[in-house]
């Protein structure tokens, strides 16, 4: 089972990775659009329109960060069989079962099925501390 563990955590780094870099793209392409409207039309209309893509552009870079980060942090945590990890990758585990891609879904579903599994439970419980 440790095996799965770590590739779940590599599969959740890989698509947290893939989340931030949509993010960043995102926001390259709203900014693209700003400046082009800027430097092609000097009208009034398009002196309100720039903010506003670069409103719409960061509030879809935030969102999209927000999304990404948790699953980077979780599959870094399971990688190192953190007993946090175990806890927030079975609740970001269970919120991947209403992803829209089937990708998503098949996440959650592995997921799941790894971090329930007893033995799993076992590799994460705290070990004892001996006393020297």
């Amino acid at each position: 089972m440790a095996q799965h563990v770590k590739i779940l955590g590599i599969l959740h780094i890989v698509f947290g990775a893939l989340g931030v870099l949509a993010a960043i793209f995102v926001l390259l392409i709203f900014g693209g659009i700003s400046a082009v409207v800027g430097l092609s039309d000097h009208s009034s209309d398009s002196l309100t329109a720039i903010p506003i893509l670069g409103m719409v552009g960061g509030f879809v870079f935030m969102l999209l960060l927000v999304l990404s980060l948790p699953g980077l942090i979780i599959g870094i945590g399971l990688m190192q069989f953190r007993p946090w990890a175990r806890i927030a990758g079975i609740i970001l585990s269970a919120l991947d079962l209403v992803s829209v891609p089937p990708f998503g879904t098949a996440l959650g579903i592995y997921g799941l099925w790894v971090l329930l599994n007893r033995e799993t439970e076992q590799m994460f419980e705290p070990r004892p501390v001996r006393a020297a």
